[in-house]
């Protein structure tokens, strides 16, 4: 019994860390929103847009990488929503980056549904979680 009870001795902060998580993703869909000029969400649910979808669901997935690495390197409660919010701002940063650099068209190409756009979303969003989430590790 007390093997069983150690084991879910740290299930309060663990509901915490996951509630709060759960919170940030919807955070991140919002500034995300903000971010980007195309809307994802009509272009997914209205348009079935597959460049949306993919584009959005790889940035879901880097925000996600990274904050499971200020989940699993934080220090505190205000520790991991400190570096939750950077890596809120890392993401976004990831697209801007994207967006005005090597691919300055990409709202369009993802509004004309272009899948090859899409996935250049998702895999630049995934990289950045990625190396976001590495470098949390203090």
């Amino acid at each position: 019994m007390d093997a069983l009870l150690d084991s879910i001795a740290g299930l309060g902060n663990f509901a915490l860390y996951f509630a709060i998580s759960i919170a940030f993703i919807f955070v991140f869909k919002l500034v995300y929103a903000l971010v980007t000029p195309h809307d994802e969400w009509k272009l997914v649910k209205e348009q079935q847009s597959i460049a949306a979808a993919v584009g959005f669901g790889g940035a879901i997935i880097g925000f996600a990488i990274a904050l499971g690495g200020a989940a699993a390197n934080s220090l505190s409660l205000v520790d991991f929503v400190v570096w939750g919010v950077v890596a809120i701002i890392a993401q976004a940063l990831a697209f801007a980056i994207l967006r005005f650099t090597f691919m300055p068209k990409i709202a369009e190409r993802i509004n004309n549904n272009e899948v090859s756009a899409g996935i250049m979303l998702a895999a630049v969003s995934i990289a950045v979680g990625t190396i976001n989430a590495a470098c949390m590790t203090y």
